[in-house]
C-alpha cells in the first residue's frame, strides 16, 4: 500500500501548532511513527500493529518540548517495521524516496524522517537510533544525524525496541538546526562543553569499506584501532543483546498481536525471540569490557571518527546478498556507539559517485553538547 505523501505514513500529514514561542520559532518538524503524538496511533510501521492500538492521549515528552520551543509539527513518518532494519524499505507502506540519490534506498529505520527532511517537507525530524537508524539514513540522504548519549533524552512515549540501546535522535539539513533542536531536547541550552581538540580515526572501521570508498572519506587526527580484531564477536554480541532486549520488550506483544511482518523483517524477529539466557551470559561481559575500553579512549575533549555506513545508498531492489552484506557491515560500524552508549553525529562531508557519504564522530558519554558544537563549527 503506497503512501500518498512520500515519506509520511498514510494519513500522516497534519498540522499541530506550537504551544509556545522559543528557540525553534518558524521551524517545521516531523515525527517517526514510533513516537507518540496526541490523538494519533503510534503504528510502528506495521498496519496489523496499528489496527489494534488506540490513539494515544499525550505527546511524548520530546514532541512536547519541541512544540513548546516554537516548532510546528507537520506529520508522522514511515519507519521500517518496529525499527528492525537499516535499509529503509517497508513492505506495507512502500519505500520512502531518497531525494539526494534517486533510485536508491533512503536508509532505515528512520527512513521517512530522513526522506521528508531531504525533500524539504520538514526542517528537521525526530527518529530513533538503536543500531544506526538515524546515522545510516543521514548518510544515505546527505543529512546531519544525531544519536544522543544513552539516557540523555527521555524515551517516554516511544515504542521500545531494544531499550539498553534505544535513543531518540534528530535528522537535519544543516548543523545550525541540528544544534538548536539537539540542545533543546537535551534540556541544557546554556551548558559549556569541553571543546573537542583531539581526534582519532578508526582505521579498522575504514577497512570495512571498499578501498576506493574508504579513500574518499576524510581522516583527521591519529589513526587507531577500535575493534582490536574483535569485529565479528562484537557484531555477534550486538545481535544477541539486541535480540534479548527485543524479546523482553516486544516478545509477548508480538505473540499476542501476531503482526504480519515483511519477508525481510520476519526472520529477524524470529531470531531475536529465540535468544537464550546462555547467550546473554556469554556476551554481556564482552559488551561491558568493550564499553569500558572505548569510554577510556574518549575523555572530554576527544572524539573518534568512523564511517557512518559501509558505502553510499543501496540501489532500490538490491539483491538479498547485497542487503545482507550491507546489514552486517553497517551494524559492525554502528554498534560501536550502541555498545558503549556514546553520542554520535553523522556529518554529510563527502559524496561517492554523486551520492552522499557520511562520516560519524563519536564522543564520550554525556559529551553531547561538545559534539553538537563541533558539528556546528567544523574541523
Amino acid at each position: 500500500m503506497p503512501t500518498a505523501s512520500p515519506g509520511f505514513v498514510p494519513g500522516g500529514v497534519f498540522d499541530i501548532a506550537p504551544t509556545a514561542s522559543g528557540a525553534l520559532d518558524g521551524l517545521r518538524f516531523a515525527v517517526k511513527d514510533l513516537i507518540d503524538v496526541a490523538g494519533r496511533v503510534t503504528g510502528g510501521g506495521n498496519p496489523d500493529w496499528a489496527s489494534l492500538r488506540p490513539p494515544v492521549a499525550d505527546h511524548a515528552p520530546v514532541v512536547a518540548r519541541l512544540l513548546a520551543a516554537g516548532a510546528r509539527l507537520v506529520g508522522k513518518t514511515i519507519t521500517d517495521e518496529l525499527a528492525f532494519s537499516l535499509e529503509g524499505e517497508n513492505a506495507h507502506y512502500g519505500t520512502p524516496p531518497n531525494p539526494r540519490c534517486p533510485g536508491r534506498l533512503p536508509g532505515g529505520s528512520s527512513s521517512g524522517s530522513a526522506s521528508v527532511v531531504a525533500a524539504g517537507l520538514a526542517d528537521f525530524a525526530l527518529g530513533t537510533d538503536t543500531g544506526g537508524s538515524v546515522r545510516v539514513p543521514a548518510s544515505f540522504c546527505g543529512l546531519y544525524g544525531y544519536r544522543p548519549s544513552h539516557g540523555r533524552i527521555p524515551l517516554d512515549g516511544v515504542l521500545p525496541f531494544a531499550p539498553s540501546y534505544d535513543t531518540v535522535g534528530l535528522l537535519a539539513p544543516d548543523a545550525a538546526i541540528l544544534a538548536a533542536a539537539g540542545r533543546l531536547l537535551l534540556g541544557n541550552a546554556g551548558i559549556t562543553a569541553t571543546p573537542i581538540r583531539r581526534l582519532f580515526w578508526a582505521q579498522d572501521a575504514y577497512a570495512l569499506l571498499p578501498p576506493a570508498i574508504a579513500a574518499a572519506l576524510p581522516k583527521y587526527g591519529e589513526a587507531t584501532s577500535v575493534y582490536e580484531g574483535q569485529e565479528a564477536v562484537l557484531l555477534e554480541a550486538y545481535r544477541v543483546l539486541q535480540g534479548a532486549d527485543i524479546k523482553a520488550s516486544l516478545g509477548s506483544l508480538i505473540s499476542s498481536v501476531r503482526p504480519r511482518f515483511g519477508p525481510a523483517i520476519a526472520p529477524r524477529f524470529a531470531d531475536a525471540l529465540a535468544t537464550s539466557e546462555a547467550q546473554l551470559a556469554e556476551y554481556r561481559p564482552l559488551r561491558l569490557a568493550f564499553a569500558a575500553r572505548l569510554r577510556a579512549m574518549l575523555p572530554p575533549g576527544t572524539a573518534l571518527l568512523l564511517p557512518s555506513a559501509p558505502g553510499p545508498a543501496l540501489a532500490l531492489n538490491s539483491p538479498a546478498d547485497a542487503i545482507a552484506d550491507f546489514y552486517r557491515k553497517a551494524l559492525t560500524l554502528c554498534c560501536v556507539a550502541g555498545h558503549a552508549g556514546l553520542p554520535a553525529i553523522s556529518l554529510p562531508l563527502t559524496t561517492w559517485q554523486d551520492c552522499p557519504l557520511g562520516l560519524s564522530i563519536l564522543a564520550g558519554p554525556g559529551q553531547d553538547e561538545a559534539l553538537l558544537d563541533f558539528a556546528l563549527h567544523g574541523f
